[in-house]
């Protein structure tokens, strides 16, 4: 399997558009996800480990949620509450995936940022 940066690119600027320092982050916090798994690959001591790291660099993947301004929200923390309902809408889903809205009856908060654990 070849690495094309035009692809990974590509794939990005489908899913938000063309905004380049957002797809620069994305595209860097993929590559960290490859090369952490590459290092487990490495520095593994079994064929087990080695196999459950090489499955996880297979099915790396994103899922990606979104908000619109003012559809979503007024202010940045209930834009922020909505993209993260539909970023967890989006992992339901299955694996690389992109949404705009949450799944049905899940809670928007609307004015103040999902609570994070």
């Amino acid at each position: 399997m070849a690495y094309d940066p035009g692809a990974i690119d590509a794939t990005l600027a489908a899913a938000v558009g063309d905004e380049p320092a957002l797809i620069a982050e994305l595209r860097e916090a993929f590559h960290d996800g490859v090369q952490r798994c590459l290092e487990t690959m490495k520095t593994s001591e079994s064929p087990d480990g080695w196999a459950a790291a090489a499955l996880r660099l297979k099915g790396l993947s994103a899922s990606i949620g979104a908000a619109i301004y003012p559809r979503h929200g007024q202010d940045p923390d209930a834009l922020v509450a909505h993209a993260d309902a539909a970023m967890y809408a989006a992992k339901h889903s299955g694996k690389n995936r992109f949404r705009w809205e949450p799944l049905p009856n899940a809670p928007v908060q609307r004015g103040a940022a999902a609570p994070r654990s």
